[in-house]
């Protein structure tokens, strides 16, 4: 028997997005999911939002840190499949209405697997093409 792995992963610390226009970006994670600005910009070009427990950090590809992984995101070719974040409580009417509130297109509501079992989610696109997944505890209520 393999000796047991000392690497004990217990939740997800940071997610690393590229992004193409910083502000709009920093305003649409702020002001749509709820993230508070916790540090940055700066000159550097990182804003850290803070996600629950967890951070967001919005790196502006034009950049000095951006630069250094090579040209920037696009619609065509955004930087992930997508992220998924807990919402707890998890109302399906409020999540679309925040979401329509600011013009953004989102997916249907369904029963998803994820970290916690199967509960409710829904897939939304920032502002660059990115699919962020919303995702609530237990089923879904519509």
């Amino acid at each position: 028997m393999p000796d047991a792995n000392p690497i004990n992963i217990t939740h997800i610390d940071h997610v690393v997005i590229r992004v193409d226009d910083l502000e709009s970006m920093t305003a649409w994670y702020r002001d749509v999911l709820g993230c508070k600005l916790e540090r940055g910009p700066g000159d550097v070009g990182l804003a850290q939002l803070r996600a629950g427990s967890s951070l967001i950090d919005l790196v502006d590809a034009h950049g000095p840190l951006g630069k250094q992984a090579g040209e920037p995101p696009n619609h065509d070719a955004p930087n992930m499949d997508h992220v998924c974040f807990q919402v707890d409580p998890w109302d399906t009417e409020a999540v679309k209405a925040q979401l329509r509130r600011h013009d953004v297109k989102l997916g249907e509501v369904a029963n998803r697997y994820g970290a916690f079992g199967m509960g409710p989610s829904i897939y939304a696109k920032d502002p660059e093409g990115n699919t962020v997944e919303l995702k609530g505890f237990g089923r879904h209520n519509g």
